[in-house]
């Protein structure tokens, strides 16, 4: 069976990396977590400085840190899905906090910040075989790919559903909060200049608010069936 380019986009919080992680998985596929890369720069801006203490990114001191962030990932034994590393460090749950979420919009709408990402992505998904999920995927990173999914669902569901998976790693949550923080993102991805978040004309469109995880999971997998038949 041949080989192709998964690629998914969508808004925050919608089961977007919940539903590649599966099949990637269930198809013995290379999964990357773009969003997650983003947050681990995030993260790495925080823990180094390059806010001031108003809150404003500094983001010259940003970009001469670049070349000292190292993002890799490892699949994780008892969950058997792959973990964020940074530097060689699990930094998995706090990239997930919402420290980082109130700021990696911003972090990812830096030129400098999204072409050293989507150069390590395209290297990442060179020989195929991969299952990659972020903001401009079917857009910028593999406008070939062969299967294009963009997901939704509306800002509430995403937002119980955020508030719902931190709780569960016994983070505490606030719901106003992380809808603020949907619809913000929501703002700020779709009106970035640099790789904006869009659907491409080609991609499969799916709105997932009223799906279980594993109707979503097995809509994807006979998304993917199609394209590896054709």
């Amino acid at each position: 069976m041949k080989k192709i380019t998964i690629a998914i986009d969508g808004h925050s919080s919608c089961g977007k990396s919940t539903m590649a992680k599966d099949l990637a998985r269930k198809i013995g596929y290379v999964y990357v977590d773009t969003g997650a890369m983003y947050r681990s720069v995030t993260l790495y801006a925080l823990e180094h400085g390059a806010y001031e203490a108003n809150g404003e990114l500094d983001a010259a001191k940003l970009q001469q840190m670049m070349p000292e962030i190292m993002i890799s990932f490892r699949v994780n034994e008892e969950t058997g899905r792959p973990d964020t590393y940074l530097n060689d460090v699990c930094v998995e749950k706090e990239i997930r906090g919402m420290e980082v979420s109130d700021r990696v919009s911003e972090v990812a709408a830096l030129p400098f910040v999204r072409e050293a990402l989507v150069s390590q992505q395209q290297r990442m998904g060179v020989e195929k075989g991969v299952v990659m999920d972020g903001r401009d995927i079917g857009t910028v990173v593999f406008p070939d790919a062969e299967l294009k999914v963009f997901v939704t669902a509306s800002a509430e569901v995403r937002a119980q559903r955020r508030y719902d998976e931190l709780l569960s790693k016994g983070t505490p949550a606030d719901y106003e909060d992380i809808l603020r923080n949907v619809l913000d993102r929501d703002y700020q991805d779709s009106h970035r200049e640099v790789g904006p978040l869009r659907q491409a004309e080609d991609a499969i469109l799916l709105d997932n608010s009223n799906m279980t995880i594993p109707e979503q999971n097995e809509w994807l997998y006979q998304e993917y069936l199609k394209k590896v038949e054709e």
